[in-house]
């Protein structure tokens, strides 16, 4: 098995051979055909989050998780099941649902597990899709992605999921309640694509690079908009009359501020990105403007299931996906952080 690894917090990444692992009960093993790269897959290089004000919240266990393989973003082949191990067989194709818990715990219990605080999931707290093959704790979160390429497919377990939830909290939206998304990297491109099926409305695209927001408007945003521009939140609420609901997909201070002051009063705003920082909020005018501030953590095994049978419809856009061959893993987390990526980049072993 050969795999590309965190050794080093912010090191470039180390090559790794070893044994392909041998499964155990419900255990299966994946060849993998694909793993796209997620700005999460940052946090784990770097070891850790931007809590703000030179705070900072170390990535799992820090140093002692290492090394580990990233990427969470995973398809391929089933090659080897566990004797437990159901509803797959050697040679099916699947994509993983990485979001795994521990499967004990009342958040489990409640359909949760996205949100256990021991997770076991691939290319976050375990071996990831950084190579050419992974172990699944469980074959029931191998889902079938038929019809769909299979680049195209592994960006759903992630950004396309994250996109997917984040929107349903937002729920249905009236003709007269516009929807702002703040953010348009490869996850708000996402929600860009899904936001009329799940939520009614074609978003407001908010971004301060153009050549991003020419990508939002080419997957349907309704209308863009450069932050950096003079006047852009007066702008912004001139053509909206103030938003129903906003979705930060960046999670930095600035993006929080402008997805907050777009809101009219009653409004949403759903916190999705994990860029870093920390905001202070006037608590007199969260009742005074009755606003309510949302997190949105990736989603749910049934969420990740529901949004697979949508794109199998066809109501929804691919998204533009560029392949690169795993040794380029480095270079592709240096391009993402520095923002020179548009849409997704998908690694292939």
């Amino acid at each position: 098995m050969h795999s590309y690894q965190v050794t080093e917090f912010g090191a470039p990444l180390s090559p790794a051979d070893g044994g392909v692992p041998e499964p155990q009960g419900a255990q299966a093993v994946v060849k993998v055909d694909a793993c796209g790269v997620c700005h999460s897959d940052i946090h784990l290089w770097e070891g850790h989050f931007d809590l703000g004000n030179g705070r900072q919240l170390p990535f799992g266990s820090g140093p002692d998780m290492l090394p580990i393989t990233p990427g969470h973003e995973i398809v391929g082949e089933v090659v080897a099941v566990g004797p437990d191990a159901a509803g797959v067989s050697v040679g099916d194709r699947r994509v993983v649902f990485p979001w795994i818990g521990c499967n004990a715990c009342a958040i489990c219990a409640a359909g949760n597990e996205h949100l256990c605080n021991k997770p076991q999931a691939p290319g976050i707290t375990i071996d990831g899709g950084y190579s050419d093959h992974v172990l699944v704790p469980d074959a029931k979160y191998l889902l079938d992605y038929e019809g769909l390429p299979a680049e195209l497919a592994c960006t759903y377990a992630c950004s396309g999921l994250t996109a997917f939830s984040a929107l349903k909290k937002v729920g249905a939206l009236g003709p007269r309640d516009p929807l702002v998304i703040v953010g348009a990297g490869g996850v708000g491109l996402a929600g860009v694509r899904f936001a009329e099926a799940v939520t009614g409305q074609k978003p407001i695209v908010v971004d301060i690079d153009d050549s991003k927001l020419e990508a939002a408007r080419e997957a349907g945003a309704a209308d863009v908009l450069n932050s950096s521009e003079d006047d852009a939140g007066k702008r912004l609420f001139k053509m909206t009359g103030g938003a129903a609901a906003s979705i930060d997909f960046v999670g930095a201070e600035s993006s929080f501020k402008f997805a907050d002051r777009a809101l009219r009063k009653g409004g949403k705003v759903v916190v999705v990105g994990l860029f870093g920082g920390s905001v202070t909020l006037p608590l007199p005018l969260i009742p005074m403007r009755s606003v309510s501030v949302q997190g949105s953590y990736v989603g749910t095994l049934d969420e990740m299931k529901e949004l697979l049978t949508l794109v199998r419809s066809g109501v929804v856009a691919p998204m533009p996906i560029e392949t690169r061959p795993l040794e380029q893993a480095t270079q592709t987390l240096e391009d993402l952080r520095a923002g020179r990526i548009v849409g997704r980049v998908v690694l292939r072993p």
